[in-house]
């Protein structure tokens, strides 16, 4: 007999929550990683476009920018990634438990950050008044870094425990994988 009820009962905030920390988590955790390999895509072919087909800075929008290319000018698009970035690290936050949590913890804190620094952007693109009087809407580390390599940075360094923590929650220690109430955790083994 199954334990799903026979009809759909709306979604409150909260059984959503629930809902995409157990039974969806693995579904929502591939959809999350597919829109940051997307985005991963366009900033590694941006690069490309500057360090191996020597294209100017200008010219080099990455796949969306050349057909589209306001969306590379835009820092609603920007500043939206980044919120969808922070939102689902917020979202899938609990679902995650033991070493994959704290390496969740650490791509959500950088998230933070980097959600900042394009909100900074566009506050500065709506109201037209730039950091240090520069000529452009730029970030608190654009001041030092230029702002491809920043992003490249920045995808990087959230990235990065981004993918620890997943592989560590698909390979969970015994304890950890005893505290998931998620679809991603797999029965214990026969006999143990």
């Amino acid at each position: 007999m199954s334990d799903r009820p026979r009809r759909l009962q709306p979604v409150s905030p909260t059984s959503l929550d629930t809902t995409l920390n157990t039974s969806w988590h693995r579904a929502a955790i591939t959809v999350f990683t597919f829109v940051v390999l997307a985005h991963w895509a366009e900033h590694l072919v941006q690069a490309a476009q500057i360090w191996i087909l020597g294209w100017s800075r200008p010219d080099a929008r990455g796949l969306l920018g050349m057909p589209f290319p306001w969306l590379i000018e835009s820092e609603w698009l920007h500043y939206g990634y980044a919120l969808v970035m922070l939102a689902g690290f917020w979202l899938l936050r609990d679902g995650f438990v033991g070493r994959a949590g704290l390496w969740w913890g650490i791509a959500l804190g950088v998230q933070v950050w980097h959600h900042l620094e394009h909100l900074l952007l566009l506050v500065q693109s709506l109201t037209g008044q730039y950091l240090l009087g520069r000529p452009v809407p730029t970030s608190l580390a654009q001041v030092v870094f230029p702002r491809v390599e920043l992003h490249l940075f920045y995808n990087a360094v959230v990235f990065a425990p981004m993918v620890i923590a997943i592989g560590l929650h698909l390979r969970p220690t015994w304890r950890e994988r005893d505290l998931m109430r998620c679809s991603c955790r797999r029965p214990a083994p026969a006999g143990a």
